[in-house]
């Protein structure tokens, strides 16, 4: 049976040299990782292993460097100014073929640290709000530590797990982390309308996170039919599935269901999904899995981008060598959407950052990932319209992506294509 104890009690059993996987987004685990800490002095060469988590990430600090080093497996803002040395490190990989680094032994966490609802009347707890990568993080780990929260969502789909898999197991009662949608400018409005209109009736949506596609959803709440499977999903998808416009109806895969990986979001959003049989978060091997995807109809992906070059080429996880998010899942849907009867895998971006920089570009920033090669981009969307580069030479990609530039970039670019 598993121990009831306190934080720092469950958390002894960690040793140094361990791989420790944290449960991330919502179900950052902030009481057992605050636990950890304090046992940092006794430690040494604990590697973190986790997908972008909410709160300080303390164990990054450096005052904790013998104790801690991190692995990424996408890096979100809390961690963004600090990765780039050896301690605190990321590792590439196709959100899809994550869960298949730890089944397979080759990254298979020692300690799974999660964050679940509390046991129902059969002793099944869940993972809440994100089932992504954690599920396989909890199969695999050979010691189970969770803290138990009521007011953590019981979530259908992968995310079952019973009591008697937990070896230690915390009570807390602490609020869901939330995340509120910033407002959207008049530019991310003009994507959302431009990219709405690729969007037909019936389609089945992947929608990265920010501003962006939260835009793009904004400006789909006249659509009917309209279906989701994504790897997460946030308010700007609750608010269609309120309209009307999303039914679940027309899927493949899933009908009547909304389908992803993980959800971040509002109260209102954790309420929704609580207990929800309509709402469903399952392994992220099998949401993001292209051959799954291409099976809906329309299947359309939304994704976001640091910047593109003149061929096509798409950055989405570094400015120039820095890192700051990850490869995450846009290959995955970007290839699922080309491959699904009538999908359109679609790239959306400002055509210049808040800074004043130009985001369509003659080449990438020295030392830029590309994330979504140029055989693979179809559609492009600035505030300035639309450009379909499936079937387009290299000249003609140039010549459709200097239309979406900036006006004032625009004669720049095409001397920098022609001396190219």
């Amino acid at each position: 049976m598993p121990r009831h104890s306190d934080a720092l009690s469950a958390v002894s059993v960690i040793q140094s040299g361990q791989r420790v996987f944290v449960h991330g987004g919502s179900a950052t685990p902030q009481v057992l990782l605050h636990a950890l800490i304090q046992r940092a002095p006794e430690l040494r060469d604990v590697e973190m292993m986790h997908l972008h988590t909410y709160g300080a990430a303390l164990y990054a600090d450096e005052c904790h460097a013998e104790s801690f080093r991190i692995t990424n497996l996408f890096v979100g803002h809390n961690l963004r100014s600090r990765v780039g040395s050896e301690r605190v490190d990321y590792l590439p990989c196709f959100l899809s073929e994550i869960p298949a680094l730890f089944r397979s032994g080759r990254r298979a966490p020692d300690v799974a640290l999660l964050h679940v609802s509390p046991p129902d009347a059969h002793g099944y707890c869940t993972l809440g709000t994100s089932v992504d990568v954690a599920r396989a993080a909890a199969d695999t780990a050979k010691v189970v530590i969770a803290q138990v929260n009521p007011r953590m969502p019981r979530v259908h789909g992968d995310g079952f797990i019973h009591i008697d898999q937990i070896h230690h197991w915390v009570e807390v009662d602490e609020a869901i982390p939330e995340s509120p949608a910033a407002p959207l400018s008049d530019i991310e409005r003009a994507i959302g309308r431009h990219a709405s209109s690729l969007i037909e009736d019936g389609a089945t949506l992947q929608m990265g996170i920010g501003a962006v596609p939260d835009a793009v959803l904004a400006a789909l709440h006249h659509h009917k039919h309209l279906g989701i499977h994504t790897e997460m999903w946030s308010d700007g998808a609750l608010a269609l599935l309120q309209s009307g416009a999303v039914d679940n109806s027309q899927k493949k895969v899933h009908p009547g269901k909304t389908i992803g990986g993980f959800v971040t979001g509002s109260r209102a959003l954790y309420d929704f999904i609580d207990d929800n049989p309509s709402a469903v978060l399952l392994d992220i091997a099998y949401i993001n899995n292209p051959s799954i995807i291409a099976r809906n109809p329309r299947a359309t992906a939304i994704n976001s981008a640091v910047e593109v070059d003149l061929t096509g080429q798409v950055c989405a996880d570094s400015i120039g060598s820095r890192i700051i998010s990850g490869v995450g899942g846009q290959m995955d849907f970007i290839r699922g959407a080309s491959l699904s009867p009538g999908g359109k895998p679609i790239i959306a971006l400002p055509s210049r950052s808040k800074k004043g920089h130009p985001r369509i570009v003659p080449q990438l920033r020295a030392g830029a990932g590309v994330v979504t090669t140029r055989a693979h981009v179809h559609y492009l969307v600035t505030e300035y319209g639309v450009a379909d580069l499936a079937g387009k030479t290299l000249h003609e990609r140039a010549k459709a992506l200097i239309a979406l530039a900036h006006p004032e970039d625009r004669e720049a670019l095409a001397k920098a294509w022609h001396e190219l």
